[in-house]
């Protein structure tokens, strides 16, 4: 029996589910979700990451950690954390980096926060000579040393609630079935009212999961010292939108009739994740991912790479638009830092 065929069963017993709770089922269903049997990135998945777009981003992001590192006093012992690495890509550019920072490569235990067997299996193989060590959530990340955490599209991977204004009030969006009681349909039940402005038709999300995420995540930084960064695509400010959708090698599908294996994803709340990380005592701001790589030099990496290699220079000139371009990646993608203490690099003054 499909995935979504099982989901269709088990409403047909208990009722409607909500979006966030279909969206985690496609994601993370241990048989049959997308994590546990094929996440495919790069050209030839389902999507492209930043770190796949270009070096310069893992390099310029090992810098920041380093100089995070270089702040807390440059301790002999700091936890240095992806959670949800992907393929290995990203934390393989940032230890390439630490080797240059001195101390920072040796004081490094690293650690990756990873559910998924498919995706641990490539992270042990690209990263097998840092010796990384897993856990499967923070909870299980050592609490005896500062922590340096770094999390690139994991956001949009915890999923949230929708809320549709009706005529008659605040409704939330569920996943049940047809009049024929066979396929999946969207449908809407009661829910309490929201203390937002919108219009009749407007689509509210609230991911709970984001948020815990975040306030998890700021309260072990606050207790151990340390810093994080969140990057990820979403809004800056509060606004209103259906922002859900379902992607297969790399075009859009229908969230209800996607295939086994499809991509879900959301778009990161960053006034609830910043909101939530202050809650817990811990400072936050955010930048776009423009404004980050820009104030950590992108530009200047970009012409020591065309010099170095004058044959892709073209090449280099394109993946620096798109990952700084204000209609690429630049201005939809944000940079969230949690930190105890000083501001880390780029948000000494976030403006």
């Amino acid at each position: 029996m499909t995935l979504t065929a099982r989901i269709a069963a088990d409403i047909a017993l208990t009722g409607p589910i909500s979006v966030a709770e279909y969206v985690a089922r496609r994601l993370h269903d241990p048989v049959a979700g997308y994590y546990a049997t094929r996440p495919a990135l790069g050209e030839r998945g389902d999507f492209v990451t930043a770190p796949l777009v270009s070096q310069m981003f893992g390099e310029l992001i090992g810098l920041w950690l380093a100089e995070a590192w270089r702040g807390l006093g440059a301790p002999a012992r700091v936890i240095l954390a992806e959670a949800g690495p992907g393929d290995g890509t990203l934390m393989s550019d940032i230890l390439r980096v630490a080797k240059i920072a001195p101390g920072f490569a040796a004081a490094a235990e690293v650690w990756l926060v990873e559910t998924s067997a498919p995706l641990r299996a490539l992270q042990a193989e690209r990263l097998a000579p840092a010796a990384p060590r897993w856990a499967a959530s923070l909870a299980e990340l050592p609490d005896d040393a500062p922590l340096l955490l770094v999390a690139n599209e994991l956001l949009d991977c915890l999923p949230a609630r929708q809320f549709v204004k009706t005529p008659r009030g605040w409704a939330e969006r569920v996943v049940g079935l047809d009049a024929a009681g066979e396929a999946l349909a969207w449908g809407l039940r009661p829910a309490a009212s929201l203390c937002v402005e919108a219009p009749v038709g407007a689509v509210v999300e609230v991911s709970a999961a984001q948020e815990a995420f975040a306030a998890e995540l700021a309260a072990r930084i606050a207790a151990q010292g340390g810093a994080a960064l969140l990057i990820d695509y979403g809004r800056g400010a509060p606004e209103v939108g259906d922002t859900l959708q379902a992607v297969a090698r790399h075009a859009k599908v229908d969230a209800l009739a996607a295939p086994d294996g499809a991509d879900f994803t959301q778009h990161a709340d960053f006034p609830a994740v910043l909101a939530a990380a202050r809650g817990a005592a811990a400072s936050a701001a955010l930048l776009t991912q423009r404004e980050l790589l820009l104030r950590l030099g992108i530009e200047a990496r970009a012409e020591a790479l065309a010099r170095s290699r004058p044959d892709r220079a073209e090449t280099i000139g394109r993946q620096l638009d798109r990952l700084v371009g204000p209609d690429q990646m630049g201005e939809l993608f944000k940079a969230a830092a949690i930190w105890r203490g000083p501001p880390p690099p780029a948000f000494e003054d976030p403006g």
